[in-house]
């Protein structure tokens, strides 16, 4: 199996992220994967998308020397198009390059639509990620999951719900990600004509009810096939706690990971947005789980993997690796009989 795997750019990505490690699992597993950022990408004459990838340049036993083959300038650069490729994995981020390459925030998908038109399985769907450019896909989910929320520009709207919310809410930018620009709001805020105003100049501002659960971090909950991801027994997932004089829990923003006990909660949550996953093709998602309410879906990137599965004592590469090997089986067998869709999450 050929799998290509889409980054923000190579020479920024680190051993520990997801995506290498999946990438080296499929290594391990005798696969061909290639890593390629979206600076990268080319759309050839004959309609086929295509990059300069970097591979491995021989069989490697540690995580870290398999990368640092494929990093700096003695990597090894191979073209690939979307014709040799059976699987494209979409992994970057994009509002990583929302200021500084704002042109790289849906190559990723584009590109990916080609190679979906040119039969390759493209993970996840290219229709669900142009949808999920920024966090108002979110409030397509029920309800009863998720925080009451407001998404506006106008400061009197935040203040209306600032005080219906009992003067505690947070406030974050519509597109972002990683703790950045996100304030809790207690009492009576002074500041919050200024806040609004600064988050606001790089669009919409999301006002959420703040859950007084969120004081003991949030659970990081892999999904994959619309599942909680899980092997023998132990669920893909860890808790992100946030440093004392932070209630941000994210690990960019100075949280740490420990071990995360995965409830009949949760799994409630993963039940009620399983359909909505299936139905948009979401091969491989993050949940961000407070208490009893999904405060947030990572579509793109995922990250955290590797935290997961040091705590809970066992891999969740492997699964995920298998599951694509399923899914170029049935595409082998059934062809385009098989939307790019409904394969996404078999």
């Amino acid at each position: 199996m050929k799998i290509g795997f889409i980054v923000n750019q190579v020479d920024t990505e680190i051993p520990t992220y997801t995506t290498i490690q999946l990438a080296f699992t499929a290594h391990k597993m005798g696969h061909e994967p290639y890593l390629m950022g979206v600076g990268d990408l080319v759309y050839y004459p004959e309609g086929h998308m295509g990059a300069w990838a970097r591979r491995p340049t021989k069989k490697f036993k540690t995580y870290e020397n398999f990368f640092k083959s494929m990093q700096g300038p003695k990597a090894e650069r191979v073209p690939i198009t979307s014709h040799e490729l059976d699987v494209l994995f979409i992994r970057n981020d994009p509002s990583v390059d929302t200021e500084t390459r704002p042109w790289a925030q849906n190559a990723g998908v584009i590109f990916g639509k080609i190679a979906l038109n040119q039969g390759v399985i493209v993970l996840n769907h290219p229709d669900a990620l142009n949808d999920a450019l920024n966090k108002m896909y979110f409030q397509h989910f029920p309800e009863s999951v998720r925080p009451r929320t407001v998404i506006s520009r106008n400061v009197d709207d935040i203040k209306k719900f600032f005080e219906e919310s009992e003067h505690q809410i947070v406030l974050k930018p519509l597109q972002g990600s990683g703790g950045k620009d996100v304030f809790l709001l207690k009492e009576r805020e002074t500041n919050l004509n200024q806040i609004v105003e600064a988050i606001s100049r790089h669009g919409y501002v999301i006002a959420q009810e703040y859950l007084p659960a969120a004081k003991d971090g949030d659970v990081r909950l892999f999904v994959v096939n619309g599942e909680a991801l899980q092997r023998d027994g132990k669920y893909a997932a860890f808790r992100r706690v946030n440093k004392e004089d932070d209630f941000r829990s994210n690990l960019s923003a100075g949280g740490r990971g420990v071990k995360a006990e995965v409830d009949d909660t949760m799994l409630e949550i993963v039940n009620k947005i399983r359909p909505k996953l299936i139905n948009d093709g979401l091969f491989c998602v993050g949940l961000d789980i407070v208490g009893d309410k999904l405060m947030e879906i990572n579509i793109f990137s995922p990250g955290g993997m590797l935290s997961a599965s040091m705590h809970q004592g066992i891999s969740f590469f492997e699964p995920v690796i298998e599951s694509i090997e399923r899914k170029v089986y049935y595409k082998q067998l059934y062809g385009d009989k098989i939307s790019n869709k409904a394969l996404a999450t078999l």
